[in-house]
């Protein structure tokens, strides 16, 4: 990743990106703030209203927040900022790799995989009831993007182990596969 394409004075932001596969695109801009909330897709700070959340991005103002309490966890910083990255990487996908990406997912639904690579993905598949639901439906949709980010932020973080890598190793090593095919030499757009 080039160095100007975050923007964050934070020593920890600049560990996790170094370990990142290059990335290009406009510059993202990482901000932190203490106490995260979410409800109803909004975000709050030093707030008694939502769910706690890590971090939140906002793709169309190239900007990502992460919740303070981050600072003091470089390994987790890392493995929250590399998911929150690969959210502008996902809506840059083509419509090609993006179906790709469904079709690996759907065929890990028919082995009745359990566990994902982090709560995000997990706490959206929990929800899914088979038959996998149809590729318009929001919900799949939601889950097939918070897979791939979990994905990315499990292969490219540098965090080895963590109690939310709970998918199979068959299913994690056919994933890490897609990620190496998909971007094999090239540059991530994000």
């Amino acid at each position: 990743m080039l160095p100007s394409l975050l923007s964050s004075p934070n020593k920890s932001v600049k560990a996790a990106v170094r370990k990142l596969p290059r990335l290009e695109g406009r510059r993202v801009r990482v901000r932190f703030l203490p106490a995260l909330t979410a409800d109803a897709r909004k975000l709050y700070s030093n707030r008694d209203h939502g769910q706690p959340v890590h971090a939140a991005t906002y793709i169309r103002r190239r900007v990502v927040v992460l919740d303070q309490q981050l600072k003091e966890s470089p390994r987790e910083l890392a493995r929250i900022l590399t998911h929150e990255l690969f959210h502008f990487a996902w809506v840059r996908l083509s419509n090609e790799n993006r179906r790709s990406y469904e079709k690996l997912l759907r065929a890990e639904f028919r082995q009745r995989a359990r566990g994902e690579l982090g709560w995000s993905a997990e706490c959206r598949k929990i929800c899914l009831r088979p038959p996998v639901a149809a590729a318009q439906d929001r919900e799949w949709r939601e889950y097939l993007c918070e897979s791939f980010c979990d994905t990315a932020a499990w292969l490219y973080s540098g965090v080895r182990r963590h109690d939310e890598f709970t998918l199979a190793r068959r299913h994690r090593h056919r994933r890490a596969a897609w990620f190496q095919t998909t971007f094999r030499g090239k540059q991530i757009p994000i």
